[in-house]
């Protein structure tokens, strides 16, 4: 018997193969989009998978400000952050973020699903989120994703 061939394999970063996946958020839940594309981030949808290594694929969101919440989530949510002052400490809601910044709350939700260390902020930079239905990686020919 050959025992080679019984050999787990592990990928590293010269072995993963990258592609490109495009992601339209119009009308998606904003929770159950995030988790599906940070599946595909993280690489679990691989047979190659490994945890310590960045084998996901990239993926680029379009129509951002598309996005839906269930139930009052869009008046009553609150995202918090602190300018690293005293008293610092500012809150939002996804309704006003919608008007300026409509690709936040798609990346903040994302981010919070992904590992809380070098290897999420890697992972991280995977994520392209545009708002309208233009985008810049044309070049690298991206496959469409449905979930």
């Amino acid at each position: 018997m050959d025992t080679l061939s019984y050999k787990t394999k592990s990928a590293n970063k010269e072995t993963v193969q990258k592609e490109w996946f495009v992601v339209d958020a119009t009308d998606q839940v904003l929770g159950r989009l995030s988790s599906q594309v940070a599946k595909v981030l993280r690489g679990k949808h691989k047979t190659m998978y490994t945890p310590h290594v960045d084998c996901g694929d990239k993926v680029i969101i379009i129509n951002a400000e598309k996005i839906k919440l269930t139930g009052k989530k869009l008046t009553d949510k609150v995202y918090l952050r602190h300018t690293g002052y005293p008293g610092g400490q500012r809150a939002t809601n996804p309704q006003k973020l919608m008007e300026t910044h409509p690709e936040r709350i798609l990346e903040h939700a994302i981010k919070g699903m992904l590992p809380k260390n070098r290897l999420g902020d890697k992972l991280l930079k995977n994520l392209f989120v545009y708002v309208g239905s233009e985008h810049n990686q044309e070049a690298q020919k991206p496959k469409e994703l449905k979930f």
